[in-house]
């Protein structure tokens, strides 16, 4: 027969565990209304601010179209949009691929032996001073007029930031970790291998989201010369026809390619470094 006080002592840990789950979820819902709510206030703010200018001043659709006009375009134009906006996605996703697998390596490499970053990273600095747009000419005599050179001016957008941040965090390791690998006879590959390349994940992580942001710019840049399908094209039919809704509707498509691809890149590093995002947001959650 159990007695009051045993039966006690067994629930408290139920209702130790039942305030820590609600602690957990309430930071977790703070931390979410703190992210979310500032953006989506703004964004309102600023539609109804476009909307009433366009609205009193009586502007041009052509010159200005006002956010209904463009819902308008999002929901009449996208037979025309969608096939488009696949394109783009495609140059995107294979230039992006393309970036990480070149540039974590190329990063590696750079860390690991200093004759081949002594000889590389000038060509990695000249790569990103040279206009991208003076070179997309090249790129169609060189490619053709199909997908290629768009994704190879992706991939010259992209894989610079994935090569500098990871390099970045295969440098920052502690020299403690370091000294620990040495001592128990690791070699380079198996310090590399399990104590550079695990902490600088977060720094890896940190290249990729800002190369996603890049590479939908590349894309774009890649479809303004020589394109016949694309967002980018869609753009700039748009602006040939005075057809600014189209434009700006071609330009959310855009936008939220590019926040769906960040997104993606967010959810795999939750996924992937639970220890840090959890940290990050308990930093967040205190400011």
């Amino acid at each position: 027969m159990t007695t009051e006080p045993d039966r006690l002592v067994g629930e408290v840990p139920l209702q130790v565990r039942a305030a820590a789950a609600q602690r957990k979820y309430g930071w977790r819902l703070q931390y979410w209304l703190k992210s979310i709510s500032p953006p989506t206030i703004a964004v309102l703010l600023v539609l109804a601010l476009w909307q009433l200018t366009v609205h009193f001043t009586g502007v041009a659709a052509f010159i200005l179209p006002s956010p209904s006009e463009v819902a308008v375009a999002l929901w009449q134009d996208a037979p025309i949009l969608l096939p488009n906006a696949w394109i783009t996605l495609q140059e995107i996703l294979v230039g992006l691929v393309i970036s990480i697998l070149v540039g974590i390596p190329l990063a590696v490499l750079l860390v690991s032996f200093k004759p081949i970053e002594r000889a590389l990273y000038p060509l990695l600095i000249a790569s990103q001073v040279v206009p991208k747009v003076a070179l997309t000419p090249l790129f169609l005599i060189w490619f053709g007029l199909g997908l290629m050179p768009k994704i190879v001016m992706v991939v010259l957008m992209a894989f610079f930031p994935i090569v500098i941040n990871t390099a970045l965090g295969l440098r920052g390791i502690e020299i403690e970790k370091l000294y620990l690998a040495q001592s128990m006879g690791a070699g380079r590959l198996t310090t590399l291998a399990r104590f550079q390349i695990p902490g600088a994940l977060p720094s890896m992580f940190s290249g990729i989201k800002l190369a996603t942001t890049l590479a939908v710019i590349g894309a774009i840049v890649g479809e303004f010369v020589g394109a016949s399908e694309g967002l980018g094209y869609s753009i700039q039919q748009g602006m040939a026809r005075l057809n600014a809704p189209l434009t700006f509707a071609a330009i959310i498509y855009l936008t939220v390619i590019g926040m769906l691809l960040f997104l993606v890149v967010d959810v795999i590093e939750r996924i992937a470094l639970p220890w840090h995002v959890s940290r990050r947001a308990d930093f967040n959650v205190s400011q």
